[in-house]
């Protein structure tokens, strides 16, 4: 299947390589869960600035990734999946899509090639055209994501299908994991995007911070091999992330680059029993989060840390608006 094929041109013809124009603006990703919103992320920044986990809704906040390009530049704004709420935490995640969708010029909806369509996607289609109707809504791109999964005619059929959901502006057939048509998406959103000049620095690739990039790679760690319920009760909050002095009081800060670097977190869950999984017989599951999670630390700031984790109880904090404001949402 030729790139012809599998990428509708826009209607006006426009498009970034015509006449220097420069193009920047936001793009919200949206879909169910587990559909590959940030893996997709991840692959069009060119960078992890989002966690990725096989359990559904691991995007908890819309964190903003940032691609620079000669013609444009495209802010990707990854949300949470959008699913029918069982707690407070959910409806909250729920409203902040809707909210963000709001905000953007552009939205990619997500639908995986190896799973039909169904009421969930349907009910984003329809929030995407009520949104579009009486007023200049966001442009909307179709991704179909994970066509590594997928035969050629089951993809066809997909297709197909995608294009009957509504009337989207273009719709593009991708695979985040294996690379596949990444650089032909962003040609595409590009064209979508409206002329103006850069809005972030030329080396950003993310505006979140520095403290909740860690709290999520602690929480992507945390969710490895975990079972049930347990993926949505945990919520990580960074502490402190303090320099101190190798050789005296692990209390003491001393000056930035001079001493070892400790980042202390507390993850929480909802009920005693989650505690102890978490922590594991004789700690060994907190040992492993921490070794997984502090190779990724390491990475992200570029030097070794001392990674001190804790475990605590915040009972049924999905559902009590205080603990949810104090967990951050």
């Amino acid at each position: 299947m030729s790139d012809e094929q599998q990428v509708p041109s826009t209607a006006d013809g426009t498009g970034a390589e015509s006449g220097g124009v420069h193009r920047a603006g936001f793009v919200a990703l949206v879909g169910r869960p587990n559909v590959g919103k940030s893996t997709l992320t991840n692959a069009l920044v060119g960078e992890k600035v989002a966690i990725t986990s096989t359990k559904p809704q691991t995007t908890r906040r819309a964190i903003r990734g940032i691609v620079t390009r000669e013609d444009s530049q495209i802010i990707l704004v990854d949300t949470p999946g959008v699913h029918r709420p069982r707690t407070l935490l959910g409806e909250r995640l729920n409203d902040l899509v809707r909210e963000t969708l709001g905000e953007v010029d552009v939205v990619g909806f997500c639908l995986p090639a190896d799973q039909k369509i169904g009421p969930g996607d349907r009910f984003i289609a329809e929030d995407l055209v009520e949104m579009r109707t009486g007023r200049r809504g966001p442009r909307v791109v179709a991704i179909v994501t994970k066509i590594d999964l997928v035969g050629r005619d089951v993809l066809a059929e997909h297709l197909m299908n995608v294009d009957q959901l509504m009337d989207f502006d273009e719709i593009v057939p991708i695979s985040a994991v294996k690379g596949e048509q990444i650089d032909v998406l962003m040609d595409v959103v590009t064209r979508q995007l409206p002329e103006g000049p850069q809005l972030y620095p030329d080396d950003q690739l993310t505006e979140e911070t520095r403290d909740d990039r860690i709290s999520e790679l602690i929480r992507e760690a945390a969710l490895e091999g975990v079972r049930d319920e347990l993926p949505h009760s945990i919520a990580v909050v960074v502490e402190e992330v303090v320099e101190v002095d190798p050789d005296g009081d692990a209390f003491t800060p001393v000056e930035p680059g001079s001493g070892r670097l400790v980042v202390r977190a507390t993850l929480f869950v909802e009920r005693d029993s989650q505690k102890g999984i978490i922590i594991g017989r004789g700690g060994s599951r907190l040992k492993e989060v921490g070794s997984r999670a502090r190779s990724e630390i390491n990475a992200l700031l570029g030097r070794k840390v001392h990674l001190d984790l804790r475990v605590k109880v915040a009972k049924e904090w999905q559902r009590d608006p205080k603990q949810l404001g104090r967990l951050g949402f």
